[in-house]
């Protein structure tokens, strides 16, 4: 797999080196909601070092001319970056009975992952059935934690949520990702007004740790409240592919609203201004 220096260059690499910005894993997951083939095969090859993984969202690659849905994965694997079928369509199956189908595409496909959910169903899930039946077909799993019109989450939610969720990570899923749709209004950590609830997100955190949960961001709003309240370490999904890099200047504080907060601010650690820079 092409490494983060092989891909950003030695010039680049040099210089945020010396700007004191740290040199960071992907910790972002951009979803591809039907771009075209063109368009995706053009953000693998300037940003695919900065994906966590690839996410194919709702049910577009299914309905796509198939030759080109085939084409996106293997780009995308060719780019080293793994990929992951969004949770709406495992839910329809679940719901129609044909999980087994289901699961036997996304592997003919080539998927790496797919999301399970019950983000717009009630059909009960067994976790370790589930996680079993992926296994078998060489995918991994990760489960979405919340309700697509459950409206934001309440503190009784969270204390739900967070044994749903030490259910499924038991079970054998690699993550939990913690829905807010594409809107992060009146839905899961925002409230109508969009506005982000801290506390309730610290729960999720300290519950799994930011190594297994990645919040979905799906705006610029959602993206720099979790980024400025958790800092670079945060993971982040539901980001467009056109809005991966804006997210990763704001993670490495080179974003004109990141670079005055502490937690994003580059720290370099040997400054050397030019004379007329200091005022010399």
């Amino acid at each position: 797999m092409t490494t983060v220096h092989d891909r950003r260059g030695a010039a680049t690499a040099a210089y945020l080196r010396d700007l004191g910005v740290p040199t960071l894993p992907p910790r972002t997951s951009p979803f591809d909601p039907g771009y075209d083939l063109g368009t995706l095969q053009g953000h693998l090859e300037q940003s695919a070092h900065l994906m966590a993984i690839l996410k194919l969202s709702m049910a577009c690659w299914m309905v796509a001319t198939e030759a080109v849905s085939r084409a996106k994965l293997a780009a995308a694997r060719r780019g080293g970056v793994a990929t992951v079928a969004g949770g709406g369509p495992f839910e329809v199956a679940v719901a129609q009975d044909r999980l087994p189908a289901y699961l036997d595409l996304c592997a003919s496909m080539g998927f790496d992952r797919i999301e399970c959910g019950q983000g717009f169903t009630e059909v009960s899930l067994d976790p370790p059935a589930v996680v079993a039946m992926a296994h078998q077909r060489g995918l991994e799993v990760q489960f979405e934690l919340g309700s697509k019109h459950g409206g934001p989450f309440t503190g009784e939610a969270v204390a739900a949520l967070v044994t749903t969720g030490r259910r499924w990570l038991d079970a054998g899923a690699r993550e939990l990702v913690i829905e807010a749709r594409e809107s992060a209004r009146g839905v899961g950590l925002f409230d109508e007004g969009g506005r982000f609830d801290p506390r309730l997100a610290d729960r999720l955190a300290d519950a799994f740790g930011l190594d297994l949960v990645a919040f979905e961001a799906p705006t610029k709003p959602s993206q720099f409240a979790l980024l400025d309240h958790f800092g670079p370490a945060v993971r982040l999904c539901n980001v467009r592919l056109e809005e991966l890099l804006r997210v990763e200047i704001y993670r490495r504080g080179l974003h004109s609203d990141a670079f005055g907060k502490a937690s994003l601010r580059p720290a370099p650690t040997a400054p050397a201004l030019h004379p007329a820079v200091r005022g010399g």
